[in-house]
């Protein structure tokens, strides 16, 4: 299999890696963080110029065709220096419910205003209660004329607080945990009913919580009662950049962690001379290119039918995760306190890791989901 990169795509890495080597320092990451909401608009402008925001988006829309290769190359690239800005929530989670869900009408709309970076979404999913469960879902949606009204509260929603427009989950029929009568709503983040709440989570990106009260949605993507499919799609293909987040992530501390090794002192010599800390630095790489691996596989299989699409994604999610705490691990211990200070860029990475294997259900999560398909099969 031909593991090489097109020209164009090589491109695109080179651009964006330039892109970041020259905007996005450790000290520049925490001024970005500080400015109002919580990430900088002048690189989401400039991530529009270079054709990221609407990179996955078919060009008959308004983006540029790119496909599950391309959106791995910005993830990782974007995992290197822990971005901030709400790419995976605008481009990958709610851009992908347009792409798949959305008439071509609402399509021709929006994808443009992403594109250029005039438009920010998020996805509305998790609830209180809902734990890893996507259809657990007490959110309603009910027709009130020729619309629907939600009434509801979403959790943890990635970049809620400053998104123009939330695709949020309902059910319009059905109990609480039934797969069928779930709806995904597109309704504007400021509209009557809609009250946000938003906060830094611990890995420095935004979340919100947001409460519906009488709420009337825009659109409907897809059919009103039988949503789920369209979002377990779009969330397979939400694992699959976060893996791809994850490697950079964890390439950007092992190499942090060996230069230290290689400039730290101890009893007269380089501490990275001691055959022990080798060792542990070696494990490291090992746990690293198992993750980039995964993170390949992720992307080859997204195309894949639903059941061995999402089988291939627990699998990833269980090697990403078990790699991310092992590299976090090491590292924070190697550096010794320096890991953890506030001002150093290692104990930053392993809280973006520890956030990545939450997201959409942590390694065991999806170990035991895997577990259960084998003992139905069986």
């Amino acid at each position: 299999m031909d593991f090489d990169l097109t020209e164009e795509q090589r491109l695109l890495q080179s651009n964006l890696r330039r892109l970041l080597a020259d905007h996005y320092g450790f000290n520049r990451r925490a001024n970005y963080q500080a400015e109002a909401p919580g990430w900088s608009r002048a690189m989401w402008g400039r991530y529009a110029e270079l054709g990221l925001l609407g990179l996955p988006f078919a060009e008959a829309d308004g983006g540029f065709g790119g496909g599950p290769v391309e959106t791995m190359l910005v993830a990782e690239a974007l995992g290197e220096v822990l971005a901030l800005e709400p790419w995976l929530s605008t481009v990958v989670l709610g851009g992908g419910l347009l792409r798949h869900g959305g008439d071509a009408a609402l399509r021709q709309r929006m994808v443009p205003a992403i594109a250029a970076g005039e438009a920010l979404l998020a996805f509305a999913q998790a609830e209180p209660q809902s734990r890893y469960s996507l259809s657990d879902i007490t959110t309603t949606a009910r027709r009130d004329g020729d619309g629907w009204v939600l009434e509801g509260r979403k959790s943890v929603v990635l970049h809620g607080d400053t998104a123009d427009w939330l695709l949020v989950t309902a059910r319009c029929a059905g109990a609480r945990h039934d797969r069928g009568g779930i709806g995904v709503f597109l309704l504007r983040g400021d509209a009557p009913g809609v009250l946000r709440q938003g906060y830094s989570m611990v890995d420095g990106q935004r979340g919100a919580e947001i409460t519906l009260s009488a709420a009337r949605a825009e659109a409907v993507l897809g059919e009103a009662e039988d949503g789920l499919a369209l979002v377990e799609r779009v969330v397979d293909e939400a694992m699959a950049a976060l893996a791809a987040e994850a490697v950079g992530t964890m390439s950007a501390l092992h190499a942090m962690t060996l230069d230290y090794l290689k400039t730290r002192k101890q009893f007269g010599a380089p501490i990275g001379s001691f055959q022990v800390l080798q060792h542990r630095a070696s494990d490291m790489m090992v746990a690293l290119e198992q993750a980039r691996s995964m993170a390949m596989y992720a992307t080859m299989m997204l195309d894949e039918p639903a059941a061995a699409r999402r089988a291939a994604l627990s699998a990833v999610k269980v090697q990403i995760g078990r790699s991310a705490r092992l590299i976090g691990q090491q590292a924070v211990q190697m550096h010794g306190g320096i890991g953890i200070a506030t001002e150093y860029a290692a104990g930053h990475a392993f809280k973006r890791l520890a956030a990545i294997d939450t997201t959409f259900g942590d390694a065991d999560h999806h170990l035991r989901a895997l577990a259960a398909e084998v003992s139905t099969a069986a």
